[in-house]
């Protein structure tokens, strides 16, 4: 660890312990443990945040408003340097920030029961909740087009075209699957014009291990707030129903363990409503369902539109891994649309 770095929010090495800490695939973070105190030290990964200062600011912007508006929640904030800087660059290695260790709490990272789902979703849906009055637009991007639809499905097209032919002609059924399907865009493409839907402050990344939990797993709050942009609910429902209703990863090649979990799609909704329901219009609690069609059909484009391109973007561990990943969302995708009609008898409209 830098020395310089430590040296910024007045720690020295012979005074700390460094560890690596959490299972983040983005960001490299340690647990740095003084005497009296622990914080959280973060590099930020470069190659995929350009601007890291956009990241720090917006994440100032938000603990301001938090702080004056509602004082009593659990917000955390970067520490500041001795030059009050909320970020620090170190050649060659890049940005760090450190913050401070919440005691008592931990993180989850596969959700593994209905009452964790709802925690999560209720503490997402307390974030955008508490921000309702925060000027949304203000926020700076930190990740252009992240969850535009029209764009990774003209993305997809042009793998189609340009892409590996062996691996278009192998991957043929899944291609038209997903050409079928192409309503899921027409209908992202409509919502940005739709008065009904409402941009918000949007976390985007709504994964079970971005909550803080306390020993009782009750929610604390929501961390990893690189994403945090402005956006619409079905980035942040649609990510945890991709992610939560299934008792497996799209990393699963046995297909026959991806299901729905009735439970779990409860959980969600009645956790994200308690905080969201009368911020919702009637219009976006119909598309509540869609949201995880929204998400994982993109993910679906994703992974396929890789594989096509001989795997840039995701990388790939074995031969065919992101051809694997794309079916193993098809196949989601699939067993979401079935119970499409049940599902949404649940939600209150």
């Amino acid at each position: 660890m830098p020395q310089n770095i430590l040296n910024s929010y007045r720690l020295t090495e012979d005074l700390v312990e460094i560890k690596p800490f959490g299972t983040g695939l983005i960001n490299h973070t340690w647990v740095i443990t003084t005497r009296d105190k622990k914080f959280i030290l973060q590099r930020i990964n470069h190659n995929i945040f350009k601007q890291p200062a956009d990241i720090a600011a917006n994440i100032r912007m938000i603990g301001d408003y938090l702080s004056l508006h509602y004082p009593d929640y659990l917000f955390v904030t970067a520490e500041q340097t001795l030059l009050k800087e909320d970020i620090v660059f170190d050649a060659p290695r890049g940005y760090f920030r450190l913050f401070p260790f919440v005691q008592g709490s931990h993180t989850i990272d596969v959700v593994s029961t209905p009452l964790q789902a709802y925690e999560a979703a209720k503490q997402f849906g307390r974030f955008t909740k508490l921000l309702s009055g925060f000027p949304a637009e203000q926020l700076r991007i930190t990740l252009p087009d992240f969850h535009n639809l029209p764009l990774r499905y003209r993305q997809f097209e042009t793998a189609i075209s340009s892409g590996n032919k062996e691996r278009i002609k192998e991957a043929t059924a899944t291609i038209f699957f997903l050409q079928q399907h192409r309503g899921i865009v027409t209908i992202s493409e409509s919502i940005p014009t739709n008065p009904a839907f409402k941009k918000r402050v949007t976390h985007h990344d709504t994964k079970i291990s971005n909550v803080l939990f306390n020993e009782h797993d009750k929610g604390l709050c929501v961390i990893d707030l690189d994403t945090v942009m402005p956006g619409y609910f079905i980035s942040d429902v649609g990510d945890m129903l991709r992610t939560y209703l299934s008792p497996v990863s799209e990393e699963e090649t046995d297909f026959a363990k991806i299901q729905i979990r009735e439970d779990y799609f409860k959980a969600i909704a009645e956790g994200y409503l308690t905080e969201m329901n009368d911020e919702l219009s009637p219009e976006e609690k119909a598309h509540f369902v869609y949201a995880g069609k929204f998400m994982i059909y993109m993910q679906a484009l994703r992974f396929l539109t890789d594989y096509l391109n001989d795997d840039v973007y995701y990388g790939s561990k074995y031969e065919g891994h992101n051809f694997m990943r794309a079916k193993n969302q098809v196949v989601l995708l699939e067993q979401l649309m079935e119970q499409e009609e049940k599902l949404s008898k649940l939600i209150n409209v």
